[in-house]
């Protein structure tokens, strides 16, 4: 990979420092460039995108018990099918538009840099980062929550802080050693992780009591906790986009995997639901994380249960690899557009983002002390923030540049577009609203900390102290398109 310093770029271009770059605007590279990638290593086909994707919004069913604790089986189930059309349906459709027009890594980075700057392109970074580490912090409380039946000691104090310490080395070394590997293993991991639902499924399917199904009790529904617990099962569509660079052929492999792995998130997680809690009487404080290893233990047994329990630690492990391989190659993408020094942007010789790993797991370790409940709610809060801001860059994008290549373009106008993602928007505000003042007050400092950060880089910059460069081969586009009539707009409909 061939960077060059800004210093260099101002000297001989019309680039200019980090403070004055409005953006980077991407006209997209071929699909040969696409496969063959500067640091030879093999590009992530279909399959282990399906299951990437997969993972890093759901990695199965392991979670979302809280939403039958918080407001009983009906609108548990009635909030995962409503949610998906309400908000996975939308992202993902921006995601696949998007991935496409900027196939490289950075992915809502650069867009939000095209349409609105630099600063705000940063502040989507570090929003989006946090918020990934916070997630990937979940993955050893949830593993460790659903082992400590069998292994009490996990509980708590030392031997659980020396267990979360020894997965996060572990699962790191993994990262470190490529993507492929990683998508590869999400594949089995994946497969295994689903496979003892399904059986569970059809075990409990001859004790289903459909009345069950219906029981709701409005007066005491826990809205905070059940709309958190199904905006964090139902999110992070767009975070395969930071990966686009490493994907073969993304214009037109993205948007087929992230149609695929929307099916097969929303399913893993309504055909649970719907078999075991119409095939046991529903005790409401029972469903918490882990909870299903229970139900597993009722209706098939302790070799089910057994089977559950295994599946779920090693779908956290899943979970935990594939959003360390987002975050990472978001710093890395971050990097080699001028927004980060340039040592973030340097490769192992396994072709992986060694920077961007060891601090996205230095995050993971500071984060691991926080509670299940409170990872979900500081991590959806810096989430909304940041979706905001990719959805301003989307509209802002079809409106100022109509006619630039989107290999997968939504089949809406501008207008469509933007009543499309009104209901996620609306969806956005109850739950920034709904946090706790503990978790806002977190979350607002931390937004807070990212204004600071971008100037400070930029002063950096000026001053010399680090090195900033672009990487040479990533095309720009003029910097306006012609704004197209709406005949226009409606002509590039796909």
């Amino acid at each position: 990979m061939k960077l060059r310093s800004t210093a260099v770029t101002r000297a001989n271009s019309a680039s200019v420092p980090m403070e004055d770059r409005v953006d980077f605007k991407y006209d997209g590279v071929s699909d040969g460039e696409q496969r063959k990638g500067g640091h030879g290593i093999p590009k992530v086909s279909m399959v282990p995108l399906v299951f990437l994707i997969f993972y890093e919004v759901s990695g199965g069913p392991f979670g979302i018990e809280d939403s039958v604790k918080a407001a009983g089986p009906l609108l548990a189930i009635l909030g995962f099918l409503l949610f998906a059309f309400i908000w996975s349906v939308p992202e993902a459709l921006i995601t696949a538009e998007m991935g496409t027009m900027f196939p490289e890594n950075g992915g809502y980075v650069v867009w939000v840099s095209s349409a609105l700057g630099p600063f705000w392109a940063f502040q989507q970074g570090w929003a989006k980062w946090l918020s990934g580490v916070i997630d990937n912090a979940l993955y050893p409380v949830l593993f460790l929550d659903y082992v400590k039946s069998s292994v009490p000691a996990l509980g708590g104090g030392l031997p659980r802080t020396f267990a979360v310490l020894i997965l996060t080395v572990a699962l790191t070394y993994m990262n470190y050693r490529g993507l492929t590997i990683v998508g590869w293993v999400a594949v089995f991991l994946g497969v295994f992780s689903l496979l003892p639902f399904f059986v569970m499924g059809l075990i409990a399917i001859p004790q289903i009591e459909p009345s069950r199904w219906f029981e709701m009790d409005l007066d005491n529904v826990n809205w905070g906790l059940y709309l958190n617990t199904l905006f964090w099962n139902l999110n992070y569509w767009d975070s395969i986009s930071t990966l686009a660079g490493e994907v073969e052929n993304p214009k037109r492999t993205l948007p087929r995997a992230l149609s695929y792995a929307l099916v097969l998130v929303v399913v893993g997680y309504l055909y649970p639901l719907i078999t075991c809690t119409a095939a046991l009487p529903v005790v409401r404080e029972s469903w918490t994380d882990g909870y299903f290893s229970d139900v597993a233990k009722i209706l098939g047994g302790f070799w089910l249960h057994s089977w559950i329990q295994a599946a779920a630690a090693l779908s956290n492990m899943g979970n935990f690899v594939t959003e360390m391989s987002s975050d990472s190659y978001q710093l890395l993408g971050m990097a080699e557009r001028g927004m980060l020094p340039e040592f973030f942007a340097k490769r192992s010789r396994h072709g992986t983002p060694l920077i961007g790993i060891l601090f996205s797991a230095l995050g993971v370790v500071l984060l691991s002390w926080m509670s299940f409940q409170e990872i979900i709610a500081a991590e959806n809060y810096l989430y909304c923030f940041g979706m905001i801001l990719e959805f301003i860059a989307f509209i802002k994008l079809r409106i100022t540049h109509p006619s630039t290549s989107r290999p997968f373009r939504i089949p809406l106008g501008t207008v469509g577009t933007v009543v499309m993602i009104i209901p996620p928007t609306i969806l956005i505000v109850v739950v920034m609203a709904l946090a706790s003042f503990k978790v806002m007050a977190v979350s607002i400092l931390a937004v807070l900390v990212g204004f600071a950060l971008q100037p400070g880089l930029v002063y950096v910059e000026k001053k010399r102290w680090l090195r900033f460069s672009v990487r040479e081969d990533l095309p720009t586009l003029p910097d306006s398109s012609p704004v197209a009539t709406e005949e226009e707009t409606t002509s590039l409909v796909v």
